[in-house]
């Protein structure tokens, strides 16, 4: 579509709406079919329209969102829960006055308001015209079907100005895809100012909750939960990228209600990898308002005649299961509709990464000695890290220079590469290419290539500027030289760091529409990841940021795996995964096997505690295998091989959180289930131990109740005494297993194995 596409093409479907959507039937108007719902069955999955094309309803996996036109000509949000019967008597109201504080059009709740009417909660969408009107109000026009896509178009009441609202159910999870496109059909410019892929409503009531993902380097993916109130609540990155402060996700909960396994949850996900905006707040009558976007900070576009500008998608969920409920559907959706792949997706190989033992004095002989021992460890994967580049000796020169440094390697790459892959390991390389140092080739070349404002400082970040990927010489360089290094030497895997925030966001070339950087730069970076991917489609990307830094369903659904913080302590990360698993799958979380004392806090673990903890995602090491002694290569190998025969269950099963590992608690437990319920592996947890205390009774999830599991030590050894070798998936849930583990950071798993019946 005309101007700039915030995330790809959108008029097909949505990024990463379903892909085998259920069945979609239309109204009278587009000639394809007539539904009226009362002859709708109740299992309806996809798209239903009435007969006069005035409610629209999806529904999949057991959920059903609803929305009609009342007869003023406003979209109003209906119903979003449980599915609900075919009869049920869904209709849009026209809104009447409260009081003269309070109009009419105030009290509507539209599915996508433009702020006119005197709207006094966040809009879908706000605009300046060329001659300084600021009103909006967008009313119903018409509404089509593109492919498996709902689209519902807008108009404002005057102003050729419309936005198109697009929907997807998936049929599976029920997780619904929603974005939005405005577009200037007028002979003026118009000048968004803010632009929302989605606005949320849920019905009046005093006891919802909010909760969300928030943190700081090395301690990111903390949750907190705030009562729903009139005190609007801002979950926000400023910083040109995901950030690590606030995650674009959320959740909604009834207090009293919901529980870990069950109650009512309301979730969303915002696919954007940039500056992004979610608000909620309950409004005057108690209903909650919600939306997500871009965020409208220090953001502005200049819509020109004819062009139209696409939101990122936003990913809507519904769960009656609780949180558990909830993020296991939102994990299901992820695996089968946005990670490369899909379903398809290769499992995540183990993974050795050398910079905790080379730092930037990497050399090929060092790369091939420490090639040699993961390999005798088991270790799929060798990924170089940095200092391979350039002259690239420490953090402050080189990151520009994507050129093999020829005195740490005399003869390219190749050999080192040629090593590893003899040894039966993938090899991959460690890359920042957004970024730039002053002492580099590139920087002298192209000083003009880095955000900026002119006459005013160029703030460094671990001594580096951050290039200004919205310039499209600047992205079609970067392609060039990434493209380059790929096609001659025979890499397996990036790992793609990011290690700042923006700092003055000047595009001095784009004069009075600077603003757009907020967005051109990230459809740039999208573009870079997926051209790579399509030319080289044997290479795997991994997401990094300082660790957690950006990680979201825009990436995710570019790169094969997310380092999940820099933080590599094992019981730091209990919490750390506890938070991520909140709202993103196992699947592409990565965790780290480091050395002791952990870097971060001085802590220090047993080998087998590091890894019970790193196991329970993506396993990859990062020690100084030099250091190693014989005992200690012995005991990596025994849980690699161990981690292998459970890694599908990890990576592709249902995570139930049966302990959380909340501030303080000494015990943590998590158990994932195989799609077909024939494996399940618990993982207990434990800080520290007094007063000869024991565990409560841990019982399990998610097992078939008529099978039998035989159980075993993972890793090998005896099972703790008390616990049955054998038993029902019934008796391990209800029953459930005593453990005692002794000491302090100690940990244990035990895999379950469904019998076979004779």
């Amino acid at each position: 579509m005309g101007g700039g596409a915030a995330t790809g093409a959108m008029s097909g479907r949505p990024a990463g709406a379903p892909g085998r959507a259920g069945r979609i039937v239309a109204a009278a108007p587009l000639a394809i079919g007539l539904l009226a719902f009362g002859c709708a069955t109740p299992a309806l999955a996809g798209v239903a329209v009435d007969a006069g094309g005035k409610v629209f309803r999806l529904d999949g996996g057991h959920v059903t969102y609803a929305l009609g036109v009342d007869d003023k000509g406003y979209l109003q949000p209906l119903y979003w829960g449980p599915e609900i019967d075919a009869q049920a008597p869904l209709q849009a109201r026209v809104s009447t006055e409260l009081s003269g504080f309070d109009p009419a059009g105030m009290q509507t709740a539209q599915e996508f308001p433009g702020q006119g009417e005197g709207l006094v909660t966040d809009p879908g969408i706000k605009v300046t015209f060329a001659d300084g009107n600021r009103d909006l109000v967008l009313k119903y026009r018409a509404h089509r079907i593109e492919g498996t896509v709902l689209a519902i178009e807008l108009a404002d009441i005057g102003r050729p100005l419309t936005v198109t609202l697009r929907y997807a159910i998936d049929e599976s999870t029920g997780v619904v895809t929603r974005s939005a496109t405005v577009r200037n059909d007028g002979r003026q410019p118009v000048r968004v100012e803010a632009l929302a892929s989605a606005t949320l409503t849920l019905p009046g009531a005093s006891d919802y909750r909010l909760h969300f993902l928030s943190g700081r380097h090395a301690a990111e993916w903390s949750q907190h939960t705030v009562p729903l109130s009139p005190a609007l609540t801002v979950l926000e990155s400023r910083r040109g990228s995901v950030g690590h402060g606030n995650q674009p996700w959320l959740a909604i909960s009834r207090q009293g209600q919901t529980t870990e396994e069950a109650g009512p949850v309301w979730f969303g996900a915002l696919g954007w990898s940039g500056s992004f905006r979610l608000s909620a707040q309950a409004d005057n009558i108690g209903r909650v308002r919600v939306a997500a976007g871009f965020n409208s900070y220090d953001f502005a576009w200049s819509l020109k005649p004819g062009e139209a500008l696409d939101t990122p998608p936003f990913y809507a969920g519904y769960s009656p299961g609780g949180f558990g409920g909830a993020s296991r559907a939102f994990h299901r959706f992820q695996m089968a509709r946005i990670i490369p792949g899909g379903e398809r997706a290769p499992l995540r190989p183990v993974l050795y990464n050398s910079w905790e033992a080379t730092a930037f004095d990497v050399t090929a002989e060092g790369q091939i000695k420490l090639a040699e021992r993961a390999a005798r460890l088991g270790v799929e994967r060798f990924v170089v890290d940095d200092g391979w580049f350039g002259e690239r000796h420490d953090d402050k020169a080189g990151l520009g220079d994507w050129t093999v440094n020829p005195r740490k390697f005399p003869q390219g790459l190749k050999p080192l590469i040629d090593r590893v892959h003899a040894l039966g390991m993938s090899f991959g390389l460690w890359f920042e290419p957004e970024m730039v140092n002053r002492d580099s080739a590139l920087y002298r070349a192209h000083p003009d290539w880095v955000l900026n404002f002119p006459g005013r400082p160029r703030t460094e970040g671990r001594n580096q500027l951050v290039l200004n990927l919205a310039r499209t010489d600047v992205r079609d360089h970067l392609l060039g030289v990434l493209d380059k290094l790929l096609r001659e030497n025979d890499i397996q895997f990036i790992k793609w760091d990011y290690n700042r925030n923006w700092t003055e966001p000047g595009w001095p070339e784009a004069g009075a529409d600077q603003q757009r950087v907020y967005v051109d730069y990230v459809s740039n970076l999208y573009h870079i990841l997926a051209e790579l991917r399509r030319r080289h489609p044997g290479v795997e990307i991994e997401t990094c940021s300082g660790g957690g830094g950006r990680i979201d369903t825009g990436i995710m659904a570019l790169t094969d795996q997310a380092w999940t913080s820099d933080n590599t302590d094992p019981f730091d990360r209990l919490g750390i995964q506890d938070g991520f698993t909140m709202a993103y799958a196992p699947a592409v979380m990565m965790a780290w096997v480091t050395d002791a004392p952990n870097w971060a806090n001085g802590r220090t673990t047993s080998l087998d505690f590091r890894f019970l903890s790193a196991m329970q995602g993506g396993l990859g090491i990062g020690a100084d295998l030099t250091k190693w002694n014989d005992a200690e290569a012995a005991t990596a190998g025994r849980w690699i091989a161990a981690y292998k025969g459970i890694r599908a269950t990890v990576q592709r099963g249902d995570l139930y959180r049966l302990v959380r590992p909340v501030s303080g608690a000494d015990q943590t437990a998590t158990v994932y289930v195989a799609p077909d319920r024939a494996q399940a592996v618990l993982f207990a947890m434990q800080r520290g131990s007094q007063w000869k205390d024991q565990w409560a009774p841990l019982r399990l999830a998610g097992l078939d109740p008529a099978r039998t599991y035989a159980v075993r030590v993972l890793g090998g050894g005896a099972l703790p005494e008390g616990i049955p070798a054998r038993a029902s998936g019934a008796w391990w849930m209800n029953q459930g297993l005593n453990l005692r583990l002794r000491g302090d950071y100690v940990g244990m798993g035990l895999v379950f194995e469904a019998v076979k019946q004779l």
